[in-house]
């Protein structure tokens, strides 16, 4: 066999290999036969002409994701830069369309997000664009879809992963956050300073209100206690005013033991000489004396008097009282 044949052999060989090629799964193939568009080839094993027919191309029908990254500014004129990430594949049935019609699909899709986006965020303010995002994106879809359809595109989804204000805004509305958060802080701190002294406030007041009423049934047994010494004594012969007497200078020397009894007292009562208790149970009982003694006198001139009003009101007239001579 010479050289010739070999080279023939082999040639033949290529052109017979190349008529055989594969589509991987989830893509397809263009086939062109001398410049113009033949079939569309799907995943498997595939059978074209040798140096007539030729691919032209391979169609991803995987659903694939573009970002687009956008400046634009707000109705608050605020400048905002916002990433759009748009998800879409080629519709299977229309993979002459995707592949003919679009050169730069992706361009395409861009040039759209840009348009919608421009229009809708303009219309909102920056905490509207922060809780519409939704929104913004629901309109992105729709319009794509409307457009990118007709080339054999569909939008699967279209989401605002990223609003990104200037700087100096975000450090504006981190304080703007920082400071509503002290003031809610500072209203509950108030507030439960004010349920503090409240409740402080009432538990006072009902000490208050105990420590009363504990004095006034001290003062009120401490009444009873000396009604029933002054009637012990008043058994034995000893007058009311005696009883009191002694009971008060009693209690004198029962306050004197009591200071006693502290070593860190410092009080001083006064008097406070060895004589000071007769003096002051003889004082006390002369003051009783007379007291009663001036009581009778009262009761006697009041006894005196009360004829001559009773005479009165009978219609006797007074005693003219005469007239001093000039």
């Amino acid at each position: 066999m010479n050289i010739a044949s070999i080279i023939i052999l082999v040639f033949g060989l290529f052109i017979f290999l190349s008529a055989f090629f594969t589509v991987k799964q989830q893509s397809s193939v263009i086939i062109e036969r001398f410049g113009k568009f033949l079939s569309v080839r799907n995943s498997g094993l595939q059978l074209k002409i040798p140096l007539i027919d030729r691919i032209a191309g391979r169609v991803n029908l995987k659903i694939q994701q573009l970002d687009v990254i956008i400046e634009t500014k707000t109705k608050d004129n605020v400048f905002v830069k916002m990433k759009v990430s748009v998800q879409f594949k080629v519709i299977q049935d229309k993979v002459y369309d995707a592949f003919y019609k679009l050169e730069y699909p992706h361009d395409q899709i861009t040039a759209y997000v840009f348009d919608v986006v421009r229009a809708e965020v303009p219309k909102l303010k920056l905490d509207d664009v922060f809780e519409r995002k939704d929104d913004i994106a629901i309109a992105v879809k729709r319009e794509l879809n409307e457009a990118m359809t007709t080339y054999g595109y569909d939008i699967i989804n279209t989401l605002v992963t990223d609003i990104d204000p200037d700087i100096q805004v975000k450090n504006a509305m981190n304080r703007i956050n920082a400071a509503d958060r002290e003031k809610t802080a500072a209203e509950f701190e108030g507030e439960s300073t004010r349920i503090r002294i409240v409740a402080k406030a009432k538990a006072e007041a009902e000490s208050k209100r105990l420590q009363g009423q504990g004095i006034a049934d001290q003062r009120r047994e401490i009444a009873r206690g000396l009604v029933e010494s002054v009637e012990v004594l008043n058994r034995v012969g000893i007058n009311s005013q005696e009883a009191s007497a002694l009971i008060v200078v009693t209690q004198h020397y029962d306050t004197l033991q009591a200071i006693g009894a502290d070593a860190n007292s410092n009080l001083i009562l006064l008097p406070n000489s060895p004589q000071a208790g007769s003096d002051m149970l003889n004082n006390m009982v002369a003051s009783f004396t007379a007291s009663n003694q001036m009581g009778e006198l009262m009761k006697k001139n009041n006894k005196k008097v009360k004829p001559k009003t009773d005479e009165y009101h009978s219609g006797h007239q007074a005693p003219e009282t005469p007239e001093p001579e000039i």
